[in-house]
């Protein structure tokens, strides 16, 4: 599927990054790989070319401006091209809004947000020259890393939620501003039992685990490869045997104001129409994912 090919995958020392990383490679991508520097990152090198991949490390932090740019150069001049992004790293650092500290904040929204935006510029200012050099669109297709934790509006995780929204918000975007170019983006909101995620998971069952990185490796590898010419600007729910297409937001309700202008009086009888519960709870929630599979974070959904 992906002979020929050429990929970045983001994360990739442990967990999804590095299930991504092994898939691609399987399907014939060769591929650079970051992470911290460290023996992980070196591991899934090893992996891959045990397997009979080709694969190198590239390592460094991925909100870094310098690592975008070395990580895109370092796909060029090995492996001489770029086709293939797939955005993963990401920390986490829970806590409630009103207790989180400013570093909580701004590492977790530095590397979910900050890392995404960081290589798909360089990624996509190197398909535009291409694109233009060619006076063509080029193969290019980014997979970003998002969460239903922006849909859920978890509550233990404001700076995770918000970064995972702003990455929905990035993809779309780009999908936008890049289509001309050949780039295809999508977004996938994965659960996974990783080292990220292990306390909020519990610990895997005896046997298969349907929470398993390697369940979500299928959707990348096929949005990176030649179906994926089809499918940009989407989100995806993926775990287990799922994999959910999710629609866009849609308009709950119109009001308009009778004289041209809205008076208190009459913002007040037209929402009090609609907003009646008492306590009130949050209305712009997407909970239909949770009962896709048969447990959602270690419990019966």
């Amino acid at each position: 599927m992906l002979d020929g090919r050429v990929a970045v995958v983001t994360g990739a020392g442990q967990g999804l990054g590095a299930a991504e990383a092994c898939a691609l490679a399987a399907a014939g991508a060769r591929v650079v790989l970051n992470d911290l520097p460290g023996p992980a990152l070196d591991a899934t090198v090893e992996t891959i070319r045990a397997a009979g991949g080709e694969a190198v490390a590239c390592p460094g932090d991925v909100a870094d401006w310098s690592t975008g740019e070395t990580l895109v150069k370092t796909a060029v001049e090995t492996f001489g091209g770029l086709d293939v992004l797939v955005n993963n790293a990401g920390v986490l650092r829970d806590r409630m809004v009103f207790t989180m500290s400013e570093q909580e904040w701004d590492t977790v929204v530095r590397v979910h947000l900050r890392g995404h935006f960081v290589t798909t510029r360089f990624a996509t200012a190197w398909w535009r020259e291409r694109s233009r050099a060619a006076a063509a669109p080029v193969y290019a297709r980014i997979v970003n890393t998002a969460s239903e934790a922006f849909l859920l509006g978890s509550a233990g995780q404001a700076n995770y939620a918000a970064a995972k929204g702003g990455i929905v918000a990035l993809t779309l975007a780009t999908a936008r501003g890049c289509a001309r170019h050949g780039v295809r983006v999508n977004a996938i909101c994965p659960r996974a039992r990783t080292a990220m995620t292990g306390e909020l998971m519990g610990p895997a069952p005896a046997g298969p685990d349907p929470l398993s990185p390697d369940r979500v490796a299928p959707l990348v590898t096929h949005l990176a490869g030649p179906a994926g010419d089809r499918i940009t600007g989407e989100v995806f729910v993926v775990h287990g045997d799922v994999v959910a297409l999710l629609g866009p937001p849609t308009v709950r309700a119109v009001f308009h104001a009778a004289t041209g202008h809205w008076t208190a009086a009459e913002l007040d009888a037209a929402l009090g129409t609609v907003f009646t519960e008492d306590p009130p709870r949050p209305g712009f929630v997407c909970e239909e994912t949770l009962p896709l599979a048969a447990t959602t974070f270690g419990e019966p959904s």
